[in-house]
């Protein structure tokens, strides 16, 4: 069977802006209350899109979220219009209003973890919107996602679309930004779901993909050649927030820091031996 790998991007929305919210993300601390022009970084997002869809590539685009994110306002008691609304809280809360205006639905890398047909046990594409409990900004998107995928996906001979693991730190799931995928042979060949969660130890910054999640997306999706591996509290602490961040894998080939993990040596071992 021929197999084809396709590269979804998301399309960054009008309320763009650089809100400094991810902690442990050095660049985005650093870069808060920068000037942003999303209209300038919609364009150049489609632009990508084009030039790489030019090369023969597959490509599929996410929409983004509702922003700012009304629904959360009102569960957190504030009343009234929309607009009313949002004047209140960029008055007596600016900083939640910056996280329930924030785009980072842009970043597909945290949208979901996906198994592909090859590598699951039904022979279905298994997709599970992340949670990003770590974040409020970003644990708005589940919901957001998984509206997306519900209509996206919605052949369920093809794909099984999982609701998101439940919205607890003990589950805590940042999507493919933590998963990879290798194969000895070509993308249509059976392949190993590579997972990576952040350590258990305490540090300058919290591990937001936890041990429990990855394991349950591997029982859940049916993905019998699994390997597991532990980040590094070194890279997690020095702004090492995902996997992705330190590491990049396709077909036989894993490029990675060598400090990206707590055993390297122990992780090579288990990819070959998978």
């Amino acid at each position: 069977m021929i197999a084809h790998e396709v590269n979804f991007d998301g399309l960054v929305g009008p309320t763009h802006h650089y809100g400094g919210l991810g902690r442990g993300n050095l660049p985005s601390q650093a870069h808060g209350g920068s000037v942003a022009r999303p209209r300038d970084a919609a364009l150049q997002g489609l632009a990508k899109m084009r030039f790489l869809l030019g090369l023969g590539l597959r490509q599929g685009l996410l929409l983004p979220h509702e922003r700012p994110h009304m629904p959360t306002l009102r569960a957190l008691g504030f009343e009234g219009t929309d607009a009313g609304i949002i004047d209140r809280v960029a008055k007596e809360a600016p900083g939640l209003l910056s996280a329930v205006s924030s785009a980072s639905a842009m970043w597909t890398a945290n949208a979901a973890t996906v198994t592909p047909s090859f590598d699951s046990a039904d022979g279905r594409t298994h997709l599970t919107p992340a949670n990003l409990v770590a974040h409020l900004h970003r644990s708005i998107e589940a919901a957001g996602t998984l509206a997306q995928f519900r209509v996206a996906f919605s052949d369920r001979d093809h794909f099984a679309v999982h609701d998101p693991l439940p919205a607890t730190t003990q589950f805590g799931d940042e999507g493919a930004a933590n998963h990879s995928r290798l194969t000895a042979g070509l993308h249509g060949d059976p392949g190993v779901g590579f997972f990576v969660h952040g350590p258990a130890t305490s540090g300058a910054f919290p591990s937001r993909q936890a041990a429990l999640a990855s394991h349950t997306l591997a029982s859940t999706h049916g993905v019998d050649r699994a390997v597991h591996a532990t980040q590094s509290r070194t890279a997690v602490d020095a702004g090492v927030f995902h996997n992705d961040v330190i590491a990049v894998a396709d077909r036989d080939l894993l490029l990675v820091h060598e400090d990206a993990y707590e055993d390297l040596p122990a992780v090579t071992d288990g990819l070959r031996d998978a």
